[in-house]
């Protein structure tokens, strides 16, 4: 049963929205659980694998925001050649990316000091049916169809928490593995409802050199800068398990994940601003007062949760995490700070990803390894690693506005 049920006098737009929130909220308590459940040493390891899950989301997000953008501009047969195009190229490159991760899942062991390399390899297979998944929600996404899209997300969600919880009650297994084989068999849950009209992916598609070199180029530009999403939110995490001991790794991802509030409501807008935008493009019509309305709800949100962080934050880490997580409590506004600051650049760097532009997906990329480099010189505490996000994502955000501003508005 899903919201759609019970909110019929909605649009589909205004249901996606609150879909999204209870996904998020869902997708939270899921860490939530897993924190007190665990503890800070064994959340090391899950907060791992989840940041693993991230990071999948960013590159399969690629393959969705291709597919939404061209499923408004593509039509009829050479819209069906399109979607079945992307749907054969998603799953060979899915595959490629499962066979590494079972090749070098010892490896990974090793670097990250988990306890077991087994949860790299079940994640591993469960990787070519994320691409999948994320063709099918493209399509949902571009031709507005918020309805599907949000019961692909919480079928997802829910399948993912209840499932995992089960498994680590019931189950006598390492933690990770569990975790890992809940991740796996939420993607399956993730396809539904899977569109299959005209699909065949086995059939010859072409489409004309044109459209082809524009399907590449846009490709590339959002491969690029969903990388540089990459290196930014999740960069941090990585480097502190590698730097630091499983306590302080524990430690560290629960900061990271009750900070990390105002992304994931921004990701929300971002997935409405980009069909929108485009459209608007394409009508001719002017499309900027679309991103200064997010820009408005993203900053409101974000300066509503950084002041709850800073008046609260033993308040906030008792009631997510429980008083084991207790000593990081000083660093959680700081965090709430660097990541709302990344959240209204982001909207920024989406807007002009959906017209092709091409500077400040660059700019983010460079600042997105700025922080790695950051982060590696600088790691003596986990408060300074805080701090040189901070610096960081205010260049960020400082550019991607004398970018617009430079740019002028339409």
């Amino acid at each position: 049963m899903t919201i759609n049920t019970y909110l019929p006098k909605l649009s589909a737009e205004q249901k996606f929205m609150i879909s999204v929130i209870i996904v998020n909220g869902g997708n939270y308590l899921y860490n939530l659980l897993l924190g007190r459940i665990l503890g800070p040493e064994l959340f090391a390891d899950a907060a791992l694998l989840i940041t693993f899950l991230l990071v999948l989301s960013f590159i399969a997000m690629t393959f969705q925001i291709v597919t939404a953008k061209f499923s408004v501009i593509f039509e009829k047969n050479v819209l069906t050649n399109f979607i079945n195009m992307s749907y054969k190229y998603a799953t060979m490159i899915g595959v490629i990316m499962g066979i590494l991760l079972l090749v070098f899942a010892k490896d990974l062991q090793e670097i990250f000091n988990t306890q077991s390399h087994l949860m790299f390899t079940v994640f591993g297979f469960g990787i070519p049916i994320y691409f999948i998944m994320s063709i099918n929600r493209g399509v949902y996404q571009g031709n507005k169809k918020f309805d599907n899209l949000a019961i692909t997300y919480q079928g997802e969600m829910v399948s993912r928490l209840c499932i995992t919880l089960f498994l680590i009650y019931f189950l006598p297994f390492t933690p990770s593995v569990l975790i890992a084989i809940g991740i796996f068999i939420s993607f399956l849950f993730g396809l539904l409802p899977f569109r299959t009209k005209n699909i065949a992916i086995l059939k010859k598609a072409k489409l004309s050199k044109k459209h082809t070199k524009n399907v590449i180029r846009f490709f590339i530009l959002t491969a690029f800068y969903e990388g540089t999403q990459i290196i930014i939110n999740n960069s941090d995490i990585l480097l502190v398990k590698h730097y630091f001991d499983q306590y302080e790794a524990g430690l560290y991802a629960s900061l990271a994940l009750i900070g990390r509030v105002v992304y994931f409501v921004a990701w929300m807008f971002v997935m409405l601003l980009l069909p929108k935008v485009v459209q608007k493009q394409k009508d001719g019509e002017a499309h900027a007062p679309i991103l200064f309305k997010y820009v408005g709800y993203i900053t409101l949100l974000s300066v509503l949760i950084i002041s709850g962080c800073f008046l609260f934050p033993e308040l906030v880490i008792n009631l997510m995490f429980g008083s084991d997580y207790i000593f990081i409590a000083s660093l959680l506004w700081q965090y709430a700070v660097a990541t709302s600051l990344f959240s209204i650049s982001n909207i920024f760097a989406y807007y002009f990803l959906s017209l092709d532009r091409y500077i400040p997906v660059i700019l983010s990329g460079l600042l997105g390894i700025s922080q790695v480099v950051l982060i590696t010189f600088y790691h003596d505490s986990l408060a300074q690693i805080v701090l040189m996000q901070i610096i960081a994502m205010a260049i960020l955000l400082i550019v991607q506005l004398i970018y617009f501003w430079t740019q002028g508005a339409k």
